[in-house]
């Protein structure tokens, strides 16, 4: 997990634009829309010092994706409170990094950050993000209509998954 680098902004682009790693989202984002989320993303580290991480495999630096802590969306179970999200490229599935890149992303959050609870969402059809939450220790909360996805739409139904800080954590660092 790392910032963004100038870099990681075609590759970037070319997930986003493809719809099977899109597939759980209202569509796909051409480059401008992707652009858009990093200067996005970079604003939220330089506000709270976090956010959303970009991913590269270590032993290559190959970048595969982004993960990291988020604000919840307003209209939302858990809104106001820090999700932890991921998106990776395609060829980055099945390899184990999205759950390894959540723990850490967790980590951050209870003990860099000092959260008292983390939440996480998606689809009601995203089976392997829920299999994701579910492997980082994260429970079911409950299901919504997502209020930012059009009405009748198939990935409107979402779910929230919550992890409450374990007992005996460490205060933030810092």
């Amino acid at each position: 997990m790392r910032r963004w680098r100038a870099e990681d902004r075609k590759p970037f682009a070319a997930m986003n634009s493809d719809p099977e790693v899109m597939r759980y989202f209202p569509a796909t984002l051409d480059r401008a829309a992707t652009d858009a989320a990093i200067s996005r993303v970079e604003g939220l580290f330089d506000q709270q010092g976090f956010g959303l991480w970009a991913l590269e495999v270590a032993d290559t630096g190959e970048f595969i994706g982004f993960t990291g802590l988020n604000p919840m969306p307003d209209r939302v179970p858990g809104a106001g409170g820090m999700e932890v999200g991921w998106r990776l490229a395609r060829h980055a599935w099945h390899h184990g990094y999205a759950t390894e890149a959540a723990r850490a992303a967790v980590e951050v959050g209870f003990t860099g950050v000092g959260l008292d609870q983390i939440w996480s969402m998606t689809p009601v059809l995203n089976l392997p993000s829920q299999a994701v939450m579910r492997r980082i220790g994260m429970t079911f909360h409950s299901r919504f209509d997502h209020p930012a996805v059009e009405v009748g739409h198939a990935v409107r139904p979402h779910v929230a998954f919550l992890l409450p800080q374990p007992a005996g954590t460490p205060p933030p660092l810092g």
